[in-house]
């Protein structure tokens, strides 16, 4: 099951950082966007220090902050955007996975991402050095090569896909090792919750054509629309290559919300649209004002869904 498919009608999530703000903003947002139809999804996002704003500042852990999440709500699929590869071994998060799934009664999407890898300053659209480097040390975390996070993320996908449809099972990876492994209870939804894979590279885009449901990526302001539209370019080039449909691939793109310029976010998420997204993650910067899932439906939403169809 993917969230979307070529061909069907664009849908909206949002996306709450869970930086600099308290809990009980982003559950409120949450619980206000499970009560508007119009926002198909929710999303968080897996870092343990902030990468902008006071380096003292609060940040929520992900995974447990879906939990709670996923138990105040009815209707959104929810997710993070992206779980790192790098904090959790494989068959734990896949454990994770499963209890989110069975807590949420069949909702999660499982976003999953290389983690962090040796980057130069200004990567990824964030300015300045890696914040992976200070985030890792102070967590006891080592940056591997990018080659090599590619070659982990791989191996984490086939493990995850064991834990959903096997009773018991063995793993000899380069990365990874298992042993008698046994996942009990198995998620709601079968074979597994939908995968999506969030990044840009050209090797991790071969890993998306591989095993993906969904392919998500930062759009504006931290990449450009012909950007999103060439990396999709790539990952059409992929799918010719393995002999996969690309059209099974949800195309999912990140857009920063402005709130003094409802225009603008049309604006930007109408081109996303045209050059071939179909899955919109309306990112809201803090502080989140007061019925903003609504505000969105109709300033965003139902405005570009009138000009896009």
């Amino acid at each position: 099951m993917t969230i979307v498919t070529t061909g069907t009608p664009v849908r909206f999530g949002i996306k709450t950082t869970p930086m600099h703000v308290p809990y009980d903003d982003i559950r409120r947002v949450w619980q206000e966007a499970d009560a508007v139809p119009e926002i198909a999804d929710a999303w968080l996002w897996d870092h343990l220090l902030p990468v902008a704003g006071p380096r003292d500042g609060a940040v929520h852990e992900g995974w447990t902050l879906l939990s709670a999440l996923a138990a105040q709500t009815e209707r959104l699929r929810l997710g993070l955007l992206v779980t790192s590869n790098r904090i959790r071994p494989p068959a734990l998060l896949g454990k994770m996975a499963s209890t989110v799934d069975v807590i949420s009664g069949g909702r999660l999407v499982l976003g999953l991402g290389v983690g962090g890898t040796h980057q130069p300053p200004g990567a990824g659209g964030i300015a300045g050095e890696n914040p992976a480097v200070a985030e890792y040390e102070a967590y006891g975390l080592t940056l591997v090569p990018p080659a090599e996070g590619i070659a982990r993320l791989d191996e984490t996908v086939r493990i995850l896909r064991l834990m959903w449809t096997r009773d018991i099972f063995d793993f000899e990876g380069a990365h990874y090792r298992l042993n008698g492994t046994r996942n009990e209870p198995k998620p709601v939804q079968r074979p597994g919750p939908p995968l999506l894979i969030g990044g840009w590279g050209t090797r991790l885009l071969r890993l998306v054509a591989e095993h993906a449901d969904v392919w998500n990526v930062p759009g504006p302001p931290h990449n450009t629309v012909e950007f999103v539209a060439g990396r999709a370019g790539v990952l059409d080039a992929h799918c010719a290559e393995l002999g996969r449909d690309p059209a099974e691939i949800a195309r999912s793109v990140q857009v920063l919300v402005s709130y003094d310029d409802p225009a603008a976010t049309r604006a930007t998420v109408i081109a996303l649209v045209r050059a071939g997204m179909n899955h919109i993650v309306l990112s809201l910067p803090r502080p989140y004002p007061q019925g903003v899932a609504r505000r969105l439906a109709e300033e965003v939403i139902a405005p570009v869904r009138a000009v896009t169809g």
